[in-house]
């Protein structure tokens, strides 16, 4: 198989990548382009772990007992669309109070809230850098890095 054409080949299923759950590189082999599942990058672990520890500093003294053990929402940048669409929908309808964006590819936040049947009422925008109300409990972006390439790393 020809260069020319594997690239082609990998341009497509590149397109396909992004449509897909879960984090996507497509490589060339030598039998030709493939797709391969990454792990979170660095800078989508980081943001991860910071939001977790700032909340579980704050929640013995607003909710004691609680931890936040679960990664809070942070957008892939393969699946943007899950965050803002399926999810900002269905939160709302579970009941669920506060929903926070932190979308590392533009470098804002949005925390949604007054959750009313399948919509939340009320959001509020932040950028990365800001001191961010959410619920009970503020979250300091100022180390939150947004994604780049190697060498392109945008701060």
């Amino acid at each position: 198989m020809d260069y020319a054409k594997m690239r082609a080949i990998a341009e497509e299923l590149t397109e396909y990548a992004e449509r897909l759950e879960g984090s996507w590189n497509v490589e060339i082999g030598p039998s030709g382009p493939f797709l391969a599942m990454t792990s979170p990058s660095k800078r989508h672990k980081g943001t991860v772990r910071r939001i977790r520890n700032q909340l579980n500093a704050q929640l013995p003294a607003t909710h004691p007992g609680y931890v936040c053990e679960n990664g809070p929402e942070i957008v892939s940048p393969s699946n943007p669309d899950n965050d803002y669409g399926e999810k900002l929908a269905e939160y709302p309808a579970m009941g669920i109070a506060h929903y926070m964006i932190v979308d590392p590819r533009t470098g804002t936040i949005e925390v949604h809230s007054a959750p009313c049947s399948d919509r939340y009422q009320e959001k509020d925008p932040y950028i990365f850098g800001d001191t961010v109300p959410f619920g009970s409990w503020t979250v300091e972006t100022g180390a939150f890095r947004r994604y780049g390439k190697a060498g392109n790393a945008r701060p």
